[in-house]
């Protein structure tokens, strides 16, 4: 029996999913229901789900393969390293070092070259008012882009940046350079098809450095072009966390910004596991890559 009820939340993206009871394994056509409002919504928000940390996991796998969070080792559960925790509360009496993630628009893990299928948060404690969570559509983001803008970018590829974290370089030195040792400078397609939709969207982000073959600077312009409309507020759904929210979106086909909205001496703790995803991108040094490149060069390969 099915008794999954979808309520959207926006034209862009989201939608409610009640009915379902996290803590106990989806049947078949939970499942189904669920993964098909996945992929039409995007970003499914699930409300009332006390869950611990096994079952965010349990919870999570039956999507996929869950990632362990090896290339950031030092914000892992204790006991659970397929568990991240975004918090801003203090560990071993200094602040946390994920007490800003994801102030800039970014997709999960795309400076591995393995981004994330999707993700899984749980807000365990909030704010009294703000700490809201937005997400951008980048299925809309593409198909609104003109003709020729699509045929120029549909052949570029782009080096994702673990250092443009916003915030990244005020964490742990130590930390810094041993994350930078395991996430090189990658380069990912600015324009994937979705494998399991075959759309065509924009993957873009503001953890993006330049573009392959072409400077920094030259790069720059159309970076802020491209990610100003990819977040345009007709594509974006904005989530107001309630405590026990999860939160599923599809991290192939959207973008996300965590808003510093809200008294930081107050507590936001969330618990967030990812979904493995397909390979995708090549290890680049960006220092040869922008010497050798050039926008001359750029439009010749597209033209």
């Amino acid at each position: 029996m099915n008794n999954v009820k979808i309520n959207p939340l926006a034209y862009a993206a989201g939608a409610s999913v009640t009915g379902v009871d996290l803590r106990k394994p989806l049947t078949n056509a939970e499942l189904e229901a669920v993964t098909k409002a996945w992929h039409n919504h995007l970003v499914l928000v699930f409300p009332e789900q006390n869950l611990t940390p096994q079952e965010l996991i349990d919870f999570t796998s039956q999507f996929g393969q869950v990632e362990r969070n090896d290339n950031v080792p030092y914000y892992r559960h204790p006991e659970f390293p397929e568990v991240l925790l975004v918090s801003n509360k203090p560990v071993d009496g200094k602040p946390s070092q994920t007490r800003n993630t994801g102030r800039n628009w970014h997709a999960d893990l795309t400076y591995t070259d393995r981004p994330a299928k999707g993700s899984a948060l749980l807000c365990k404690e909030k704010p009294n008012v703000g700490g809201d969570t937005m997400f951008a559509n980048l299925y809309m983001a593409y198909d609104t882009l003109s003709p020729v803008i699509r045929n120029f970018i549909d052949t570029l590829e782009a080096v994702h940046d673990i250092t443009l974290i916003k915030g990244f370089s005020r964490r742990d030195p130590a930390q810094i350079e041993e994350m930078r040792r395991l996430n090189p400078p990658i380069a990912h397609p600015v324009v994937r098809i979705h494998p399991e939709t075959d759309k065509k969207l924009l993957f873009i982000s503001e953890r993006v450095r330049n573009f392959v073959g072409m400077s920094e600077e030259e790069s720059q312009p159309i970076l802020d072009f491209l990610n100003r409309h990819a977040t345009s507020p007709e594509f974006v759904f904005r989530h107001r966390w309630s405590v026990n929210d999860l939160v599923m979106w599809d991290n192939r086909a959207t973008l996300h910004v965590a808003l510093a909205d809200f008294d930081q001496s107050q507590s936001r703790h969330m618990m967030r596991c990812s979904l493995l995803g397909e390979r995708s991108g090549y290890v680049i040094n960006v220092d040869e890559d922008q010497s050798a490149g050039s926008l001359k060069s750029a439009l010749a390969a597209v033209s």
